[in-house]
Order: structure tokens, then sequence, then C-alpha cells
């Protein structure tokens, strides 16, 4: 099935096969999900404090449906349509009923939910990028849509088939594709709706003076060889450093480029990993990041001598058996953290100090992480399991306050917005794009309120007396053990 093709990214030996399998999907109506219908998530957050990752030998109870470090439960057939988080609560752990003991506390929780999704029957959605009020959208279709406030604004073609990547930089969009090229494209004040084909990277002009020299040939499989400047396979993550300077691609022939916007030019190839690479972030000071299907997490720094830019590998942050599939950087108030999901469904992090240290792994999903974002104090944790985790991060603790639910196919791509209109000082709101292999994208809104956790467990205490307190339905005596039989589920 083609939803099982891109996220076994996981295999380091299927990528091969991946790309040889890949289909197009073409035509359908667009359908517009109107904002009334929409049924909100309840929040009830499920306490899961990072711990440290397990070896291979805890693999099957890390990816069981019930986490013997977590208290979390995990049950799709529970799950509604467009699923409320509540069922994924460590306390309601034998039914689906939204009537539960913490109903009083709900109603004063802040409220997460679907806004509303995108459809049109064209192709699997590979790639978002949000600026503002419009979202671009990138699928196997080979078309890339433009969004304004939930309907179609424009769009254009790539003529190039699957869209990997896309990333905006002001007037310019940058997108990433199957076949290795970098396309970009420019829009106007006066015609934002238009948008222009502004060149390929590496450049027509580049590649010829490139071709000239045989020392510029490198060779990229057996029997085999190409311009340095270019990429031998697809393009499957794009990132810019904060000043906008510098454009960093990742590609599946094993190497990351460094582009240097104001000229287009091609500063530097690094053969950075011994598989596909999968995805590519900049951080503060110069650090690059990369993640790989051969299980592998590496930390770079840039340096800059006069018009020469070269990278160095200073550290490495992971190895292991299972593909890095996902990266994303957190930097807030609460310091500079790195995030990593993998094909075994665990998100890993990395708190810097002097330097990056492992602070733990997040369970929250039972197939593979396909993408991460972070915004503020939150992290998003897209899957092949077709849900989305919302962690709360505070220091090394973080809370998974709400799993959003309701694609039918696994979470591609995550993009999400500060939500201007509803966030207040008491509660900021952001605005979650989700991608699916469903075809669709979705829209949500999330608060980045957590519950008062101490509250929360004096009301569970509370109702734990409670229940020691009345008598037993089946035989009128009462129960001594209720509270033990409790404790065991947790």
């Amino acid at each position: 099935m083609v939803y099982i093709l891109d996220y076994l990214i996981a295999s380091r030996h299927g990528y091969e096969r991946r790309k040889r399998n890949e289909q197009h999907v073409h035509g359908g109506p667009i359908v517009f999900h109107d904002q009334n219908t929409v049924t909100p998530c309840i929040l009830i957050p499920i306490f899961l404090r990072s711990g440290p990752a397990g070896n291979d030998d805890d693999y099957p109870m890390r990816n069981s449906s019930a986490s013997a470090v977590s208290p979390a439960f995990f049950d799709p057939s529970r799950m509604s349509g467009e699923g409320s988080p509540m069922t994924m609560s460590p306390w309601n752990q034998t039914t689906a009923s939204p009537f539960t003991k913490w109903s009083q506390y709900e109603e004063n929780l802040p409220r997460n939910g679907l806004i509303g999704s995108l459809v049109r029957e064209e192709g699997h959605i590979y790639s978002l990028a949000a600026s503002g009020d419009l979202l671009y959208t990138g699928s196997d279709s080979k078309n890339i849509r433009v969004w304004k406030n939930m309907k179609e604004f424009t769009g254009f073609k790539s003529n190039s088939g699957l869209v990997k990547a896309i990333i905006i930089s002001g007037d310019k969009i940058f997108t990433g594709h199957q076949d290795g090229k970098i396309r970009v494209w420019k829009t106007s004040p006066k015609t934002p709706s238009v948008h222009k084909r502004a060149g390929t990277l590496p450049t027509l002009k580049d590649i010829f003076k490139s071709s000239i020299k045989p020392s510029n040939y490198v060779e990229v499989r057996r029997h085999r060889t190409a311009l340095w400047i270019k990429h031998s396979d697809a393009v499957s993550c794009l990132s810019l450093t904060n000043d906008k300077s510098y454009l960093y691609s990742a590609s599946w022939d094993r190497t990351i480029k460094v582009w240097r916007i104001s000229d287009s030019k091609c500063l530097e190839s690094i053969r950075a990993h011994e598989d596909a690479v999968n995805s590519v972030v900049c951080g503060l000071e110069g650090f690059v990041f990369t993640g790989s299907a051969d299980g592998t997490v590496k930390v770079w720094r840039r340096e800059t001598q006069g018009k020469v830019t070269k990278h160095a590998a200073v550290q490495t942050l992971l190895k292991q058996e299972c593909a890095v599939t996902a990266l994303a950087l957190a930097e807030n108030t609460s310091g500079s953290a790195v995030y990593c999901g993998s094909s075994d469904g665990l998100v890993n992090f990395w708190e810097r100090e002097k330097e990056f240290k492992h602070g733990g792994d997040l369970k929250g999903h039972k197939l593979a992480v396909l993408c991460i974002a972070t915004a503020g104090n939150l992290v998003f944790s897209g899957s092949a399991d077709k849900t989305i985790c919302v962690w709360r991060r505070d220091k090394l603790i973080h809370t998974c306050l709400s799993v959003l639910t309701g694609h039918s196919g696994p979470v591609k791509c995550l993009a999400v917005e500060e939500d201007k209109e509803a966030s207040s000082k008491e509660d900021q709101r952001w605005v979650v794009y989700s991608g699916s292999l469903d075809k669709s994208v979705k829209v949500w809104s999330v608060s980045e309120l957590a519950p008062d956790l101490n509250q929360m467990a004096m009301m569970q205490q509370q109702q734990m007396v409670m229940d020691d307190s009345f008598p037993s339905e089946s035989d009128g005596s009462f129960s001594s053990t209720s509270r033990t039989s409790q404790a065991r589920r947790y």
C-alpha cells in the first residue's frame, strides 16, 4: 500500500524499494468541513515523565499497548472519529464514555480541537509550510496548493512529481523534490496569488561551469559519478538558518548541501551519513543537526572564514538500529532542546548545557514517528499510527496534553503558526496543520495551558477515597481492594 511505502523510512535497506514503488494519484473535488461541525477535544493530561531510552530487550514492551514506564493506555478502538484525547487518559481505563469522574474539572480546561479539514483528492500530502495566513501543501500529484482561511487561494505546478519539502523565506518559496532538485518560486506583493518560477538549485550556470572540471565529479554509486553540487537522489528535507542567509538540503544520497540564498551558490556538500539523510535542522550559534536512516543523529558546527564556509562534526547524539525519521529544535525560556523521532515510535530529546545531553524519550506512539514540530513550550509528534501527540515541555518534564486523532492515514508532516486572534496573556494558542497520506490536511487549535498537576492528583486521591466508601455492586460489601487494583493500572 502507498501508506506503507514512505514511512518505511525505518528500513535503511528499504529506501531504494520505496523510491521504485512510489505512486501518483490525481483528480478529485475539493471538500471543506464547516467549523460549526467540529467536535472539540476535551483535555485530560497523561503524565509522561521522560525516561532514559531502553535497550533492544525492552522493544516489545515499548511498543505494546501499555507501556511499563508510562500509565498511558492505547486502544484505537476506543477513539472517536475526530478523537477526543480523553479516552487516552490513564484514569479512563475501562470506558470511552464522555462522562468521567473528572468531568467537572474538564469544564475548566482549555479546549483543543479540530477547526476544519482541507481535502483535495489528488495526492498524498508529503510536505507543509505555513506563513501568516497562508498554508502551502505539497503532494505526489506534482501540484503545490496554497490555502488561505481554510479555502484554496492559488496553486502552481512543479512538473517534477512528489514534493517532499517546502520552506518559505520572504517572497521566495523553496521546494525539494523526488528528482533531487530544489526549485525556487517568487511572489509579488501586488500579485500574491501568482507564483513564478525563479530558478533551480543548482543553477544551470553553475552546473555548466562545474561540469568543465573533472575534479568536480564525485562517485555517488558504484560506477556512477555526478557533480558534487547536485543531489543524486530525492531531497528529503530543507532548513533555513535563523538569519535566512543559508539554506540546507538533506537527501537520500547521504549528503547535506549548503546554499547561500543571496546568489544561489552551493557552498559545500557534506557526506553526512552512511544511509539516507531524512532530516536536517538549523539552530543558533551555527549548529546544524542531521538525522539518518543509519540510526544516527549528528551535530555539526558552521564556521565561516571570509567567503569560505566549512562544517565540522562535533557530536553524535544517537546511535541505534532504528532509523531516525524526523528532527526539530526548541529554543525558548526553558533552554534549547533537540527532538528526534524514530521508526520505533519514540521521541528522544537532548537538552543543551555546555553540550547536548540526553534527557530521555517520550513514549506516545505505537508506530513510527514521521514528523515533529515545536512552538512555544509545546512539542508535536505525528506518527504512522495516524495520531498527533501534543507535549508540554517544562525543563526535563514532558506532559502529554492531548492526542489528536481523525486522520485515516499516517501523519506525514506538521506546521505550526501562532493563533493571534485566540491567544491571550493567560492562554497562548497555536494553529497546527497536519498533512497525511490519507490525502487531507487537518487544522487544529491547540492551547499551551497545562492543567494544574497538583490539583489533578488531589482530585484523584479524593476519588479513590470515595471509591472505598461505597458498597460494591456485586455483593453489597465495602471494597477494601479498589485502591490497590486501580493503582496497578497506572
